[in-house]
């Protein structure tokens, strides 16, 4: 992600100004309609009153009707991929998970919402449009088939209390990736010397289901040199040397953490909530988790809010930063949809800059505003004095990022959905296959779906 230079704010700013005289209410229809949209539950309560007021506010200024469903995550995606393969669809949902929009839309699918995206595109960050932009494999084109309206990173969340009581100091935490994980591993035996019997350095995010596996393989790989798996063109790499070696260390030390005993045993089976869990219930010192879910949860008790430290991604081995993988969620039509009119300008309405700031603060900062200029100018987002805040919103929106792999390939989509690298760490963690083993077989598989979504240079 570019970051936000002097010059690149102004001319955001400048943009602001100018969709702010549009905003409030964005409505051209006259007679009252209903529209269906479904949303995913929050994970904490203040994101579904938010909504809810966004949807309030949209019928009071439009006259017109929304019928909204909040669906949790999982189950949401499963009636979306029955909804779109029957074609009994809403009339605005969205995004379930990382790779639902990238695969509907290679299926033609979704609408183009690229004149949606164009009532607000000065203000977008340039990584949250490039993760819209998805190839259709009917058109053989690439354009916007989802309109962004919130994003997160992932960053590690550390109980400063354990760290203490096991004899460190939270000012001694390494900014290196291997020394920054290292660190904590010592401290699971004086914990457990200590009377905490199930304490765990480590939360490893492992398992074959959710988003967070994903985040948390890509982001290892990243940090031994992967970043190349696949390039902005959606070729795959599975050819240099350097991706091979960053996926055979990561599954190493995926092996090493997992059998070493630093992880829950559980976590092979984790869903996105259990890590959540079991960092809130002091099972691990360390957790590696997207959005400022794990802190939000626990707001209302400011010692328990307080004692949690959210830490930015580490420098990498050799003390350069890395990018962190930015993830974009927000709101698809898909083609059937019976009121198509209602539905776009609900959207159109709710990413307006100020109703749109409105609703992610209304949720507590949980997901980040992908408009530049209002994190610059709103002090909630970078002058609140919540260390927590600070710290995500800095590597969201001004540490240096790029779009997960589904941005650049629908078959990187199909290799997420399908959790391949997630398998392979299966294979080594409980099969005892090598992890240069592992690696060839993923990429096999890798291989194989990339040849089955050819996309045409533009």
């Amino acid at each position: 992600m570019s970051q936000l230079t002097r010059r690149s704010l102004l001319r955001k700013s400048a943009g602001l100004v100018a969709a702010t005289a549009l905003a409030r209410p964005y409505i051209a229809n006259a007679a009252a309609v209903t529209a269906t949209v479904w949303f995913a539950q929050g994970f904490i309560p203040s994101e579904d009153v938010a909504l809810h007021k966004l949807v309030d506010d949209y019928e009071k200024a439009s006259g017109n009707k929304i019928e909204l469903s909040i669906i949790p995550f999982v189950a949401l995606r499963q009636k979306e991929i029955a909804a779109v393969t029957s074609g009994d669809v809403p009339d605005v949902m969205e995004d379930a998970d990382l790779y639902f929009t990238p695969l509907t839309a290679w299926q033609d699918k979704l609408l183009d919402l690229s004149d949606i995206i164009e009532t607000q595109k000065a203000q977008y960050a340039e990584v949250v449009l490039l993760g819209r932009r998805n190839y259709n494999g009917v058109t053989k084109q690439r354009s916007y088939y989802g309109v962004p309206m919130k994003v997160a990173s992932t960053t590690f969340h550390v109980w400063q209390s354990l760290v203490e009581k096991a004899g460190y100091k939270v000012s001694d935490i390494p900014n290196t990736w291997d020394a920054y994980i290292d660190f904590f591993l010592p401290m699971q035996a004086v914990l457990r010397g200590k009377g905490m019997r199930n304490a765990c350095a480590m939360s490893l995010e492992c398992s074959t289901q959710g988003n967070d596996p994903i985040a948390t393989f890509n982001s290892y790989m990243i940090a031994y040199g992967g970043k190349d798996l696949v390039t902005p063109d959606g070729k795959l790499h599975t050819d240099d040397p350097q991706v091979k070696e960053a996926v055979i260390k990561t599954l190493d030390r995926y092996a090493s953490l997992f059998k070493g005993g630093y992880v829950p045993t559980s976590a092979i089976n984790w869903n996105d909530q259990d890590n959540n869990n079991a960092f809130h219930a002091k099972e691990v010192i360390n957790c590696f988790n997207g959005s400022m879910s794990i802190e939000l949860a626990q707001i209302d008790d400011k010692e328990t809010y307080n004692d949690q430290m959210t830490h930015m991604i580490p420098n990498g081995n050799d003390g350069k930063p890395l990018p962190a993988q930015i993830g974009e969620f927000g709101v698809v039509i898909p083609k059937g949809a019976k009121n198509l009119d209602v539905g776009k300008e609900f959207v159109k309405y709710s990413i307006q800059p100020d109703v749109l700031n409105d609703y992610l603060k209304g949720g507590l900062g949980r997901w980040a505003i992908s408009y530049p200029s209002v994190i610059q100018s709103d002090p909630f987002w970078l002058k609140s004095g919540d260390p927590h805040r600070l710290a995500y919103i800095t590597e969201t929106m001004l540490g240096p990022g790029f779009p997960f792999y589904e941005a650049y390939s629908p078959a990187a989509a199909q290799v997420d959905s399908e959790h391949v690298f997630q398998l392979a760490v299966a294979d080594v963690t409980r099969n005892g296959m090598k992890p240069e083993d592992a690696t060839a077989k993923a990429f096999k598989r890798i291989e194989e779906i990339f040849a089955q979504y050819p996309i045409q240079a533009s």
